[in-house]
């Protein structure tokens, strides 16, 4: 593996899987107050040329990165995309665990958040609730079991999410009856020219798996987790979640159950991405799969998991577009006989390996 000194620049493109859509910034939209530290001249973290993105995303599959960054901190972070040319793409990958790169690889460059922004502490505490501040590269598991153990409650579905706080924010993850957005305070976002701004749920239109930042205009750029670069990108760096004070030996004990629930439900013994479609109305995913008799269906090292229809595992030879076949294969199916179109949670990115196309 290659890496290469953060100054010696190579021109590549933008995008982001924890980014906010891309809008048109409010006349009155400032950087937040107090966030404006100065940003250090040189950037300290490790650039890496031709990254297998394989090692980085929980299926196991796909193509290389141009360039990865993993930053030494935020500030570092900051002076990293301040330093990017304006039109680059660059994705946040977390724990990659809702992401498939196609085995032609990324153009760009992939930022780690999680090598970085792993803090987590009690930011307020009163009689009633308290404040948790996380930052984006935090599994979402570990979120649940800190709310838990400073006994403050209704963090606990986190448990059953895989990813990041990062990525649960960005496309309003959730499990178990509850929902990334349903305990948010506030956001710290960061721009393409390293600016830090404060937001709230208020910012945001947000719905089933679906977060867009409000324009001033009332309109909404829906979020597809990728989307042209432009000027206004931002991405989550951080959260402030609040939550009511409660029992916390309960709470545990029903993180540990939801955990367990997961264990016994999901094939997590083999690389998956989590639940490949989102449900539709009145229905589940999983149950629609399993009707269309697709359970154990593979292509190539892929398979439709016996153990849960809505996950497809790597067997230990597939290949990124044995996957994406079997998600096409599965939409295709489940629309011709029950004329419902299945949306994906997963991110797919990247380009088709040449003999593919």
């Amino acid at each position: 593996m290659r890496t290469q000194n953060v100054h010696s620049q190579q021109s590549v493109h933008r995008h982001g899987l924890y980014r906010i859509p891309a809008a048109a910034r409010m006349a009155d939209e400032q950087p937040a107050a107090g966030l404006q530290n100065p940003m250090p001249q040189r950037v300290r973290g490790e650039l890496r040329l031709n990254e297998p993105m394989s090692r980085h995303v929980s299926w196991r599959a796909g193509g290389l990165a141009d360039r990865a960054y993993l930053p030494a901190d935020l500030n570092d972070l900051r002076a990293f995309l301040r330093s990017c040319e304006p039109h680059e793409p660059v994705y946040f990958v977390g724990l990659g665990s809702n992401l498939l790169v196609r085995d032609g690889g990324l153009r760009g460059t992939v930022v780690f958040t999680h090598w970085a922004l792993r803090d987590v502490a009690v930011e307020s505490h009163v009689e009633e609730s308290g404040k948790v501040r996380v930052q984006a590269g935090v599994a979402s598991p570990k979120v649940a079991r800190f709310a838990a153990v400073h006994d403050l409650v209704g963090a606990e579905f986190l448990a059953g999410i895989p990813g990041t706080i990062g990525g649960a924010l960005a496309m309003n993850a959730g499990c178990y009856g509850g929902e990334t957005w349903d305990i948010v305070d506030s956001v710290t976002t960061v721009d393409r020219r390293g600016e830090l701004h404060e937001r709230t749920p208020a910012h945001y239109r947000v719905a089933y798996r679906s977060v867009a930042r409000v324009a001033q205009t009332g309109g909404a750029h829906p979020s597809s987790g990728l989307c042209d670069a432009a000027a206004g990108d931002e991405w989550f760096v951080s959260a402030v979640l609040k939550l009511p004070r409660g029992d916390g030996a309960a709470s545990r004990s029903t993180v540990k159950a939801l955990l367990a629930q997961r264990i016994a439900s999901q094939p997590l013994g083999e690389p998956n991405a989590g639940s490949v479609f989102r449900n539709p109305p009145g229905t589940y995913a999983a149950k629609l799969i399993e009707a269309c008799g697709l359970k154990g269906r593979s292509v190539g090292g892929a398979v439709i998991s016996p153990k849960h229809a809505n996950f497809i595992v790597n067997t230990g030879s597939a290949r990124a577009a044995d996957i994406e076949a079997l998600i096409e294969l599965i939409q295709e199916t489940v629309k011709d006989k029950f004329e419902v179109h299945l949306e994906r949670e997963v991110r797919i990115v990247g380009e088709a390996a040449w003999s593919e196309s």
